[in-house]
C-alpha cells in the first residue's frame, strides 16, 4: 500500500487551482456577456490565490525537513491513500488535464457555468478528502477556509445558472 506525503497532496492541490484557474480565464475569454466575464475572473483571481496558499503550505513543509505521511492510524483500511492514488491516476479527475483544454469556445454561457459548477464540486470533495489527513501545523485551517471558499463557488455559480432558466 502507498501512502501519499503532504508534499504530494499539496502538489495535487495546487495542480487542482493551476487547473481551474486556467479554465475560467479560457471561459472568460470565450464569454462576453459583462456580469459572467467578470464572476469567471473573479473565480480565476480566487483559484491563484488558493494555488499560492497550497504552495506556501508545501514550501513550509519541505523548509522544515520534514514531508509526513498519512498517519497510518488515521487510516487503518488505507482508504485515504486509495482515494488519493484514484485522484492521482485520474480515476476520479484528471489533474493532468487542464479544463480549459475542453473549451472549443462554442460553449454558451450555461455550458461554462455547468462545467464551472462540476469542477467546483470536484475540488470540494477533494479537499474534503484530504482536510483529515493534514495536521492543525501543516495548514488544516487553511484547507478549511479554501473548501468554504469553493463551497461559496459552487453558491454563485448555482446562482447564475438558476438565474439564466428564469
Amino acid at each position: 500500500m502507498s501512502y501519499f506525503n503532504a508534499d504530494e497532496i499539496f502538489e495535487i492541490a495546487e495542480q487542482v487551482e493551476r487547473n481551474g484557474a486556467r479554465f475560467y480565464n479560457r471561459a472568460a475569454e470565450i464569454i462576453e456577456e459583462p456580469r459572467c466575464h467578470k464572476i469567471l475572473t473573479v473565480l480565476a483571481a480566487a483559484e491563484v490565490q488558493h494555488e499560492k496558499i497550497f504552495a506556501a503550505m508545501r514550501a513550509d513543509i519541505l523548509k522544515a525537513g520534514q514531508v509526513p505521511t498519512v498517519d497510518p492510524d488515521f487510516d487503518l483500511q488505507g482508504e485515504a491513500a486509495l482515494y488519493l492514488q484514484a485522484i492521482a491516476d485520474g480515476q476520479i479527475f484528471d489533474v493532468k488535464v487542464s479544463p480549459a483544454d475542453l473549451l472549443t469556445g462554442e460553449e454558451n454561457i450555461e455550458d461554462i457555468l455547468q462545467m464551472a459548477l462540476g469542477r467546483e464540486k470536484d475540488a470540494v470533495i477533494f479537499y474534503l478528502g484530504i482536510k483529515d489527513m493534514v495536521s492543525e501545523n501543516l495548514g488544516k485551517n487553511e484547507i478549511d477556509r479554501i473548501i468554504k471558499e469553493e463551497m461559496a463557488h459552487v453558491t454563485i455559480i448555482s446562482k447564475e445558472l438558476a438565474a439564466l432558466n428564469r
